[in-house]
């Protein structure tokens, strides 16, 4: 299972948010790349970037930063927030991240397949938010009757091939993953899936790898509040 630390930022800064709250905002850093090397030096395969402004606001304010860790750092790098059109998606591919990650646009008939065929599938992958089963879009802040794993089985239609699957309700609470849903996620898609929110430390790390289907795992808060060993490759070992 492939390890992916987070670096959420928010006008440049490096922050964590409970449950996607702008109002419940932790500031961890005001250097970015510095954090991204860290996690890199720490064994991170990849880098997560989400761009809150871009995702609440609609406009980013972060893609020079996030161009500035992509040059810095020799593990890939993934960005998601605010990919609602072909320009955004541009834009966050110039950065020089290897893919873009779909969230709220993910749900718009017919999109995924457009952007795939512009893009190339290996260039995108989706988010998928949910609450209750339910899929959260527009930073969080709405829920839709469709469901998380019907929105699932559209993006592997649409030739997607990388999932990232958040449980909203776990996400930044340090309470551990939600293991059934992503267990009846991995169940459901023949592709690669990230597991997303919750992970408090190394045991939720091992009970997700434990998990067939599951590719890579995202860490956040747990990582940023020490709950991580210096070395992250022993927690697979």
């Amino acid at each position: 299972m492939l390890l992916y630390p987070a670096i959420d930022l928010m006008d440049g800064q490096v922050v964590r948010l409970e449950r996607g709250l702008a109002a419940k905002k932790t500031i961890y850093s005001d250097d970015p790349v510095a954090m991204a090397l860290k996690w890199e030096a720490a064994g991170a395969d990849w880098i997560h970037l989400v761009d809150l402004d871009a995702a609440f606001e609609g406009t980013s304010r972060n893609l020079e930063v996030i161009r500035e860790i992509t040059k810095a750092v020799s593990v890939p790098c993934e960005l998601g927030g605010g990919m609602r059109d072909a320009g955004s998606i541009e834009a966050g591919l110039a950065t020089g991240v290897r893919r873009v990650i779909i969230g709220t646009k993910a749900a718009e008939p017919g999109f995924l397949a457009k952007a795939a065929g512009a893009f190339g599938p290996a260039r995108l992958a989706v988010g998928i938010d949910a609450k209750d089963g339910k899929v959260a879009v527009k930073g969080w802040v709405e829920t839709m009757e469709l469901t998380a794993l019907d929105l699932a089985r559209e993006a592997v239609n649409a030739g997607i091939r990388t999932i990232i699957y958040t449980d909203i309700a776990t996400d930044g609470m340090l309470q551990g993953p939600n293991l059934a849903a992503m267990h009846e996620m991995a169940t459901v898609v023949p592709c690669d899936l990230i597991a997303s929110g919750g992970v408090s430390g190394p045991e939720d790390l091992r009970k997700l790898a434990a998990i067939p289907g599951i590719h890579g795992a995202i860490i956040g808060r747990a990582l940023y509040e020490g709950r991580m060993p210096e070395n992250l490759r022993v927690i697979l070992e």
